[in-house]
């Protein structure tokens, strides 16, 4: 009799032993009649081998293919980086050119008139007249206001009466005198009357000089009842009007003329330059152009003059004066301008247009266009930037290409192409315009 007890599963796997995985194993009772399945065991041996053949066999494919395949990887990555390659970057390209060059100094500078004067009274009194227009142009002597003379007149009256009476003395007294000279020779008098009215004659002859020094000062006083123009010029705002009384301490005054032509400017300059100034001072008079301060319009053209006898030492500049006929009335007194000395003109100068120059951290340079279309990246030393042009010292030769405009895109060996030129690219801008 077989022995009782709990019976246990036993895997048993189906046929298909090609799928391992999928091998359902055989359900046998157990206790109680459940059925338990067994768990599947997968056969790595065959997957390593398959994967080993793979590889044996890509490698062989390699082996006898690589005569083609690695020249079309190879043009494929040059054409990629043939791709990748930025396109040119267009700019507007100008020529180095060499001509005469002015140079030029350049300072803030200040109208002044060439005369100014402010008219005040020289006497008391009540003005009477007031004989010019605010604004007028006035010339040396005419009439500008009238004191009442009235008491001016009277004290020359007074004088002159007073002249008359010592004259009538003094003529008595002479006569007295020629008769006393007869009366001494005949010993009737005695020397000391005769002393006695020679000395009255003196005296009222030195009287009638004195009436005579207080008639012309009367004159004097009533004459500055007149006010005249002192020198050529423009009249100002009228500060005192007609009727008031004046006096000849009045701090205003009652008007001020200025003389605006010829006119003065006076302008700074850096004390490095003075040198320079002085030696070609020495050489031939300089020219100086007065500028708006637009930089635009040519208000004047004279000639410098003056260079002061010391150096403004908080600023370190010197200050020179300029006189300019201003025969248009362009410049004011008191107005602002730009003042360009000329200091001289440099012969064959290497020139391009302003636009050209760029600044970076190591100073101005230049980006030159080669034959191949790239461009150079060329450290240039500017001597000066006028009217749109650009003075170069060291770095540029005459007859190479410089971009003129499209700058910000490029950098060292950048390929570039022609765009067309507008107007205003590489071209100067106007200069001020002659008065």
């Amino acid at each position: 009799m077989p022995p009782q007890g709990p019976v246990r599963a036993f895997p048993r796997y189906m046929e298909n032993r090609d799928d391992p995985e999928g091998a359902e194993p055989v359900q046998e009772p157990g206790a109680g009649g459940d059925l338990r399945k067994a768990p599947a065991r997968p056969r790595r041996g065959r997957r390593w081998l398959l994967l080993l053949m793979i590889f044996f066999a890509f490698g062989a494919l390699w082996w006898r293919e690589q005569d083609r395949i690695v020249p079309f990887f190879a043009s494929g990555r040059a054409q990629f980086r043939e791709n990748a390659e930025p396109p040119p970057v267009p700019v507007v390209a100008g020529t180095v050119i060499e001509k005469d060059v002015p140079i030029y100094l350049e300072g803030l500078g200040t109208v002044q008139a060439w005369n100014t004067v402010t008219i005040h009274v020289r006497v008391d009194g009540q003005l009477d007249k007031v004989a010019f227009t605010e604004g007028q142009d006035v010339k040396e002597g005419d009439l500008l206001a009238k004191i009442d003379p009235t008491p001016f007149e009277a004290s020359l009256a007074q004088a002159e009466a007073k002249k008359k009476q010592d004259e009538a003395q003094l003529a008595n007294a002479r006569v007295n005198l020629q008769r006393d000279v007869q009366l001494r020779a005949g010993k009737v008098i005695s020397p000391q009357e005769y002393d006695t009215q020679k000395t009255l004659v003196d005296q009222l002859d030195a009287t009638v000089a004195a009436d005579e020094a207080a008639i012309k000062s009367a004159r004097v006083q009533l004459g500055y009842t007149t006010i005249v123009a002192p020198i050529s010029g423009r009249v100002g705002i009228r500060i005192v009007d007609k009727g008031n009384i004046v006096h000849a301490g009045d701090p205003n005054g009652l008007i001020v003329i200025t003389q605006l032509h010829p006119i003065s400017v006076i302008f700074t300059l850096p004390e490095q330059n003075l040198p320079e100034i002085q030696k070609q001072m020495h050489k031939e008079p300089l020219t100086v152009f007065a500028v708006g301060r637009d930089n635009a319009r040519l208000l004047d053209k004279g000639q410098l003059k003056v260079i002061d006898n010391q150096i403004d030492t908080t600023t370190g500049t010197i200050r020179l004066k300029a006189d300019f006929p201003n025969p248009s009335l362009r410049l004011w007194p008191g107005q602002f301008v730009n003042a360009r000395l000329l200091l001289t003109t440099r012969k064959r100068g290497v020139v391009v247009p302003a636009q050209v120059i760029q600044r970076g951290p190591e100073g101005a340079y230049a980006f030159v266009i080669r034959p191949d279309l790239a461009v150079e990246v060329r450290p240039v030393k500017v001597a000066q930037i006028q009217h749109g042009e650009a003075l170069v010292d060291e770095g540029l030769f005459p007859g190479e290409r410089v971009v003129v405009e499209g700058q910000y895109r490029l950098q060292e060996h950048s390929r570039v192409s022609l765009a067309p030129s507008t107007k205003a690219a590489g071209q100067p801008s106007t200069p001020p315009s002659s008065p």
